[in-house]
Formats: C-alpha cells, sequence, structure tokens
C-alpha cells in the first residue's frame, strides 16, 4: 500500500502541471515486476544438422534434439561441473513443456537434411522445480564481465602482450563465446593502450592500480590472471602447464587455484593449452556458483529504503531489481518526496543478496539500525 505526505502533493501542484505527470509517472513505476522469462534462462546458438527419410522428418528430429541440447545447456550453466552426471534425464514430452518460446535462424532445408541455429526460451519456476526435485544446488546471480590476462612463461620468458603467446591464443574467442554462462569471460584487445596499462610482471602480482586502469578501460568487474608455466615433466618426459589462476577484484576474496596438465597421447602443446583453457573457465565459473548457490526454502524479507532525487533515480533502481535472479518480489509500501520504502522477498541470506546487488551495481548498506538501497557510486557516498 503506497502512502503520499499531504506537503509533498501540495509542494507539487505548485510547482506546476510537469511535476504533477512526474508524480503519476512515479506512481506508475511503482511497483518492480520481476520478468517472466529472464535471459538467464534462454538458451541461443544451439545447433541441429538432421538427416532424415524427409525435409519434415528431418525438421522435427531436429527440435527434439535441439530442445534436448538446450535444457542440457542451461542445466550445465547454472549448475556446479560435480553435479554434471547427476542432471535429471527426462523425456521429450517433458522437455517440450519446459519451453515457453523458440525461434529459429539460419534455417538450409534440402529433401532429406535440416540445418538451423534455434533459440529457446525455458519456463524459470519449472526449471527450478525439477533441479531442487532432484536435490542439485544452482546459483542464478550473473557476474559482472570478467577481464582475463593470459601470462605465458616458457623457456625464461614471461610474455602477456609479446608475439607469439600461444596461451593468449588458447583464450581467444571469450568475446564471442564468453558471454554463455554466469561469468562472462572478456579478453583485452592487447594494443599499445593496454600495453601501457599493465605488464607480465605487474598483473602476476597483483599490482591493484594497474589492474584497476585495465579494467576500467574495458568495463569489467573483477580480473583473472592465469599465470601458465610450461616446462617438461620429470617423471615422463612430457610438456606440463601448471597455472596459477588468481582473481582479483571487489566481487570475491582473492583467491588463487592452482592446476597442472599433462599432455594426453597425440597431444601437442597447442591441444594442451586449449584443453586447459576449457578446464579453467569450469573452473572460474564453479568458483563463482559456490558462492552463490541459492538456498532451497531460505526465503527473506528485508525491509529497506532507496532514496531518491527525482523520478530517474527510481527507476534507475528498479530497472536493476528487475535483474538480480535471486530477488523474487519487491512491495512497495510507502512513497514519499525523497525516499520509496520496499518490502525486499529473496532467497539466499544477506551475504549472497549483496553480492547480486553489486553485479547490479547497486549497493546494499545499514545505516542508525536501517537498511538502504541504491545505485552504488550514490551508495558509497553515504556514511
Amino acid at each position: 500500500m503506497m502512502q503520499y505526505t499531504t506537503s509533498w502533493v501540495f509542494m507539487m501542484l505548485r510547482k506546476g502541471f510537469s511535476t504533477v505527470l512526474c508524480a503519476l509517472a512515479l506512481v506508475a513505476f511503482s511497483s518492480i515486476t520481476k520478468a517472466a522469462a529472464p535471459r538467464l534462462f534462454e538458451v541461443p546458438d544451439v545447433a541441429v544438422d538432421v538427416t532424415a527419410d524427409s525435409a519434415k522428418a528431418a525438421q522435427v528430429q531436429a527440435q527434439a534434439e535441439g530442445e534436448q541440447k538446450a535444457l542440457s545447456m542451461l542445466f550445465k550453466r547454472l549448475t556446479l561441473s560435480a553435479y554434471y552426471d547427476r542432471l535429471p534425464k527426462i523425456s521429450a514430452k517433458s522437455t517440450s513443456q519446459l519451453i515457453s518460446d523458440f525461434s529459429v535462424k539460419d534455417e538450409k532445408v534440402s529433401s532429406v537434411r535440416y540445418i538451423a541455429s534455434m533459440v529457446y526460451h525455458f519456463h524459470a519456476p519449472a526449471v527450478r522445480a525439477l533441479l531442487e526435485q532432484n536435490h542439485i544446488p544452482y546459483a542464478e546471480t550473473t557476474s559482472k564481465p570478467v577481464l582475463v590476462l593470459p601470462v605465458y612463461q616458457a623457456a625464461g620468458a614471461l610474455l602477456l602482450w609479446d608475439e607469439p603467446n600461444p596461451w593468449r591464443q588458447a583464450w581467444d574467442g571469450l568475446g564471442r563465446v564468453g558471454g554463455k554462462g554466469l561469468v562472462p569471460m572478456v579478453l583485452p584487445m592487447g594494443d599499445l593502450q593496454d600495453i601501457r596499462s599493465i605488464g607480465a610482471e605487474q598483473a602476476i602480482e597483483g599490482d591493484v592500480q594497474r589492474l584497476q586502469e585495465i579494467t576500467t578501460r574495458y568495463e569489467t568487474g573483477d580480473v583473472v590472471v592465469a599465470h601458465g608455466i610450461l616446462r617438461m615433466d620429470s617423471a615422463y618426459g612430457r610438456p606440463e602447464l601448471e597455472v596459477y589462476l588468481t582473481r582479483f577484484g571487489s566481487a570475491l576474496q582473492e583467491n588463487t587455484v592452482v592446476k597442472s596438465f599433462t599432455t594426453q597421447d597425440g597431444e601437442d602443446i597447442n591441444g594442451l593449452l586449449a584443453r586447459a583453457v576449457e578446464q579453467l573457465k569450469t573452473q572460474v565459473e564453479d568458483n563463482w556458483k559456490q558462492d552463490n548457490l541459492i538456498q532451497i526454502g531460505q526465503a527473506q524479507m528485508l525491509p529497506l529504503q532507496v532514496r531518491i532525487s527525482d523520478l530517474k533515480d527510481w527507476v534507475r533502481v528498479r530497472d536493476r531489481l528487475n535483474g538480480v535472479a535471486i530477488v523474487r518480489r519487491a512491495d512497495v509500501v510507502l512513497m514519499r518526496q525523497g525516499e520509496v520504502h520496499l518490502n525486499l522477498n529473496f532467497i539466499g541470506d544477506a551475504e549472497q543478496l549483496a553480492l547480486s546487488l553489486d553485479q547490479a551495481d547497486l549497493m546494499l548498506w545499514e545505516e542508525a539500525g536501517h537498511w538502504y538501497l541504491g545505485p552504488r557510486h550514490n551508495a558509497q557516498a553515504t556514511p
């Protein structure tokens, strides 16, 4: 229920017609509606290629295969890799019931073959329920884009921007495929500005000022420094890659993961590096998911205030809240000059809420026993 002070109404009437319109618009934007089909539950670029007795049969089969493939991709996006072998396997009919709609692009049809790229949208509540019924933990919070700095050490040389850098080449392509998980990854261009911003030694040492400079340029959140050291395995006489993977930034506590990879039979060094990149990307995703797993049944409500100076401030906060996955509902209980009071309903704990809000450039803070929410740059200016 919304309340307005009499003084505010009279003040706006005295300011004229345009202010009254702003007040009416504020009322119109007072409720926060969560998207029915969040972008997180959209699976694009699902490639299908089926040959059958006829074009129609190929299309029907491709649709069924595409749905199963898309669901598997969605499950892996939301869950830890340790649970991949426990993901539910359901019938084609049940899978179809989880899909709200789909679209087709790049379609090619012959008399017996069907090729296309599909985009599927899933019913978020139904997917959540399926995972919960199978006791599989999942996460929905998407991290801000993370900048990856691949530092390569081999034969005494330490490389970041210098060419050739096969380790950097192995990480290439993040801009094309890095946005499909919960941790979008970005590889810097490596131009003169990047070279001036940070060097290889500064990256592995975690030079705060240099890291901040390059993240500001690419408008990313944290930085992942992937320090790969190539050496010969003394036991097997094969090339071995030891990687120190460190995430720097505000979203998570600084942490380093150490992984070792040895060439397999028939695998060259480029293959070794490519395989390592795929596993390390999964590691980065798993680390993020682990800190953001939704606690089933842990629904909470937090009363808070949003300080605003005008309609734009409120709309900005409202739109950002709509993008926070663990926020299930935000009820406006009071609106008056300079502030909006909300009851924020969310899943998880307070730490997860604060981290999720931060990814949407919102800050949650406590002041004199009351909780406040606002755009991150505004909130930081508040004691």
